[in-house]
């Protein structure tokens, strides 16, 4: 599985991919980040699903920037080229998948700003090649392992957090994931793109480095739980009342 998480915020744009690759009984850490750092041609792809579909997919689409990546001036035309170039290996490769017993099944976050965005955007793009923009009312996406995370995003993040908080916040998500899935791990590689600077910073994260603020968060957890009020436990705990039984 995989855990990959896109933030749009007003201020930018924060984004979160572990990369464990599981394969049968093996694991191995590959990426799940591509990256365009053009003028003013900024954005990435992060992808979940079979590693054969994506590494296809995103070569398909390598030349397909080389040899186009002006007429990309907005970047729903550059999703809308990679969505071509999914559906492509999916014309190739589905039919022969199906009989392995595997399922085409990549998803895409999009995420960047291209010269003639009016502002930074972020896209889930399906297996079927149709996408959805994320927007305000909404302002994050997981794709892979996503149960475990979301909770703690939809109760913390707002469009109008900060991007620090929403680092916090997206590691954190990652963090109950990794904990209670054994298919999403270390390391991590974080995006972060700040509005207008046409410039998508990356970087990746060991367990060693970020350890502590895992051990921190813990602790506030635990201490916290002992502080929550037990009145509401009352009318459960009470003394049972007598019940008589007819014979």
């Amino acid at each position: 599985m995989t855990y990959c998480l896109g933030i749009k915020l007003k201020s930018g744009i924060v984004g979160i991919a572990d990369t464990r690759i599981t394969s049968g009984n093996e694991t191995t850490i590959a990426k799940k980040v591509f990256t365009i750092n053009k003028n003013r041609h900024s954005f990435f792809i992060m992808t979940s699903g079979l590693r054969s579909v994506r590494d296809k997919s995103i070569t398909y689409f390598k030349e397909i920037i080389e040899q186009n990546d002006e007429s990309f001036d907005k970047l729903y035309k550059a999703v809308n080229a990679f969505a071509d170039q999914v559906k492509r290996a999916a014309n190739e490769d589905k039919a022969s998948l199906k009989e392995a017993g595997l399922n085409f099944n990549l998803n895409a976050i999009v995420g960047g700003q291209l010269e003639n965005d009016e502002e930074h955007k972020i896209y889930l793009l399906y297996p079927e090649g149709n996408w959805i923009e994320v927007t305000e009312g909404s302002p994050f996406v997981i794709i892979g392992n996503k149960g475990y995370g979301k909770p703690i995003l939809d109760r913390a993040i707002k469009y109008t957090s900060s991007m620090k908080f929403a680092l916090n916040a997206g590691f954190l998500s990652f963090d109950a994931t990794r904990i209670s899935a054994n298919d999403v791990e270390y390391p991590i590689d974080i995006v972060y793109y700040v509005k207008d600077s046409f410039n998508i910073i990356e970087q990746r994260f060991e367990q060693s480095e970020l350890q502590k603020l895992s051990d921190h968060w813990n602790t506030i957890l635990s201490e916290e739980i002992h502080r929550i009020p037990e009145g509401w436990m009352d009318k459960l705990l009470s003394e049972e009342k007598e019940v008589s039984y007819e014979v």
